[in-house]
C-alpha cells in the first residue's frame, strides 16, 4: 500500500495544558486543587471521547418537527448526542453552579470547567452561558420570588431539576440597536403579563425559561422604555402554545446548536424589575455571556493550535516533519505567543469577575473589569478566526477537507466575533467606558501592578509606551468624537495587548522562578509582533473610499 498520512491526535486536554496548569498552580490555594482537578480531568476524559466519537460518526443537526402525525402542532427540536448528554455533564461536575459559591475563586474554578468542556459540548456552553447570564441579572435584580424560582433550577446539581435559559433580545428590526425591539408586554386582567411579537435570534431554544426584552404597552419609543420580564417555555413535558418555532437557522457553524426564530402569542411573562430600563437590568447577563464568549474563543484556539502542533510532528515533507522546518515553526510559535496572550488576559477577568462579585476587589480592579470585559471579548473574538484560519493553513488541502473536521474549527469561530456585540459595537462600548469613571487611569493602575510582579524592564517600558500613545488618542480635547469613534477598534485592541502583555511578564516572571523559560519566550515574541494597533483615521479618505 502507499503512503497513508495519520491523523492528528488530540492530547489530554488538561493535563497537556501548561497554561492551564501554570494559572491554577499559581492562583489558587492547594486546598482547592483536589476537587477541580477531579472535575477537569472527567471533562477533559470526555473531551477526547467525543473527539474520537466525531471521527466514526457523520456530524449531526438539530432537526425541528413542527406537526405530529394527526395534525398537532409540536415544535419538537431532536438534539444532537453531545447536547443531549449535556445536563449530565453540567451538574455531575459543577460547571455552572460552582461559578456562583461564595469564595473569590469561583468564577475562575467555573470557567476552568468551561473551557476544558466547550469544544466537545458542541456548543451546548452557550445556553449555559445564558443561563449563567440570567442567574446574575435575577440576582442583581433584587426580585426574590424569581430568585426562588429560578435559581435552584439554573444552578441545579441534579440533571433531572437542571433548567437552561434563553437570552432573547435580537429582533427583525434591531439586533445590537435593542431600541428598536417591537415585541409588546401586555397586562391582562387576570394581572398577568404576556408577551406578543417576534424574536429573530433565540438560541438555544430548548431551555426551559429565558429573559426577554419587551416594550409594556404603552409605553414610548427607544431603549428606555423597554422592560426585562422572565418567561418559562415549558409545560410538563410539552412546549407552551403559546411560543411558535417559525424554523432552526441554517448558519456558518454552530451547527449543533438550535438557533430558531420564534413567534411569541401571548406567552405568560414575569416582569424581572420595573417596567422600564431593561437594557440597563440586562446588562449583568451581558458581562457574563461576553466571558463565555472570550473563553470559548480561547478554547478553539488551544483545540486549533494543539491539533496543529501534533500534526506538524506526523507529517513528513521534503525529507523532516514539517516542525523541522524553520518557517513551518515561526508560524506555530508566533500562533502559540499570541494565543498565550489571549488566555493570560481572559483567564484574569475571570479572577476578576470572582472578585467583584465578593466584595473583595479594590475601587479599580472593579472600574476596570468593566472595560477589560467588552476588550477580552472583541480581541479574542477576531484572534480565533485569524488563528483557527492559520491553523487549517498549517494542514495544507486537509484543512479544506470537511472529512477531517478541521473546517469547522474555523466555521464555529467565526461566531465569537459576532455573539454579544460586534467588534465594532463592542470598540465603541469601550470608548464610553473610557469616556467615565476614570478607566483609563484604573486599567493603568491595575497594569502597573501586573508589570511590578514582573520586574522586566523592557517590558514595562514597552507596554507604557503604548498606553502613552493610547492616551494621545483618547484626549479629547485634541481629537474630533468622530475621529475618536472612528479609531475606537485600534484603541481597544491596543489597550487588550497592553494588559495581555503585562499578565505575560508577570507569568514569565513566575514560571522562570521554577524553571520554565517557555512564558518568557512568548512574552518576547508577543512583544515583538508589537502592542499599538491604533489607526491614522481620516474622515475625508473614508468617505472618498466608500463613494
Amino acid at each position: 500500500m502507499g503512503f497513508l498520512q495519520d491523523a492528528p491526535q488530540l492530547a489530554h486536554p488538561y493535563r497537556s495544558d501548561r497554561l492551564l496548569i501554570a494559572l491554577l498552580d499559581r492562583a489558587l490555594p492547594p486546598a482547592r486543587r483536589a476537587a477541580l482537578d477531579v472535575d477537569l480531568d472527567a471533562l477533559s476524559d470526555y473531551a477526547l471521547m467525543v473527539f474520537e466519537r466525531s471521527s466514526r460518526s457523520t456530524r449531526r443537526k438539530p432537526v425541528l418537527t413542527q406537526w405530529d402525525a394527526w395534525g398537532r402542532r409540536v415544535d419538537r427540536v431532536e438534539l444532537t448526542t453531545a447536547w443531549l448528554e449535556g445536563p449530565e455533564l453540567t451538574t455531575r461536575h459543577a460547571i455552572l453552579a460552582s461559578g456562583h459559591e461564595p469564595h473569590e475563586h469561583a468564577r475562575l474554578e467555573e470557567f476552568a470547567r468551561a473551557y476544558l468542556y466547550h469544544v466537545a459540548s458542541e456548543f451546548y456552553t452557550c445556553p449555559l452561558a445564558m443561563t449563567d447570564g440570567a442567574a446574575t441579572a435575577l440576582k442583581a435584580s433584587g426580585n426574590q420570588a424569581l430568585i426562588d424560582r429560578a435559581l435552584p433550577h439554573f444552578l441545579s446539581r441534579d440533571a433531572n431539576q437542571f433548567w437552561l435559559s434563553g437570552q432573547w433580545m435580537t429582533e427583525n428590526a434591531g439586533g445590537s440597536d435593542v431600541g428598536n425591539t417591537e415585541t409588546i408586554a401586555r397586562q391582562h386582567a387576570d394581572g398577568q403579563w404576556r408577551l406578543y411579537g417576534r424574536k429573530w435570534f433565540s438560541s438555544a431554544v430548548v431551555g426551559e425559561a429565558a429573559l426577554a426584552l419587551a416594550r409594556p404597552e404603552g409605553m414610548g419609543d427607544g431603549a428606555a422604555s423597554l422592560a426585562l420580564f422572565y418567561v418559562e417555555t415549558m409545560d410538563g413535558q410539552a412546549r407552551k402554545p403559546e411560543l411558535i418555532i417559525d424554523r432552526l437557522k441554517d448558519k456558518l457553524g454552530t451547527h449543533e446548536l438550535p438557533t430558531a426564530e420564534v413567534h411569541l402569542e401571548g406567552l405568560p411573562a414575569w416582569p424581572v424589575g420595573e417596567l422600564a430600563h431593561g437594557v440597563r437590568q440586562v446588562a449583568p447577563m451581558l458581562n457574563i455571556t461576553r466571558t463565555w464568549n472570550a473563553i470559548g474563543a480561547v478554547a478553539s484556539m488551544v483545540r486549533a493550535i494543539s491539533l496543529a502542533r501534533d500534526y506538524a510532528r506526523r507529517r513528513k515533507a521534503f525529507g523532516r516533519p514539517l516542525l523541522e522546518h524553520p518557517l513551518h515553526a515561526q508560524t506555530l510559535a508566533d500562533m502559540q505567543a499570541e494565543f498565550e496572550g489571549a488566555f493570560a488576559l481572559t483567564f484574569e477577568v475571570t479572577h476578576l469577575l470572582g472578585r467583584v462579585e465578593q466584595g473583595l476587589a479594590t475601587p479599580h480592579e472593579t472600574v476596570a473589569l468593566r472595560l477589560l470585559t467588552p476588550l477580552v471579548k472583541l480581541w479574542t473574538g477576531k484572534m480565533a478566526v485569524n488563528l483557527c484560519s492559520e491553523a487549517l493553513e498549517c494542514f495544507g488541502g486537509a484543512g479544506y477537507i470537511e472529512d477531517t473536521g478541521l473546517p469547522q474549527l474555523l466555521r464555529d469561530a467565526q461566531v465569537y466575533a459576532i455573539w454579544e456585540g460586534t467588534t465594532n459595537v463592542l470598540s465603541l462600548d469601550s470608548l464610553r467606558v473610557l469616556a467615565s469613571n476614570d478607566s483609563f487611569a484604573a486599567l493603568r493602575k491595575l497594569i502597573g501592578h501586573w508589570l511590578g510582579t514582573a520586574h522586566d524592564t523592557q517590558a514595562s517600558f514597552t507596554v507604557h509606551a503604548a498606553l502613552d500613545a493610547a492616551a494621545m488618542h483618547l484626549d479629547g480635547k485634541k481629537v474630533e468624537r468622530s475621529m475618536l469613534e472612528a479609531g475606537a477598534r485600534g484603541i481597544a485592541l491596543t489597550l487588550a495587548r497592553c494588559a495581555a502583555a503585562a499578565l505575560l511578564a508577570r507569568q514569565a516572571a513566575w514560571s522562570s522562578s521554577r524553571g520554565d523559560a517557555r512564558p518568557a519566550a512568548a512574552l518576547r515574541r508577543f512583544l515583538g509582533h508589537g502592542l499599538l494597533r491604533l489607526s491614522d483615521t481620516n474622515g475625508e479618505d473614508s468617505r472618498l473610499l466608500l463613494e
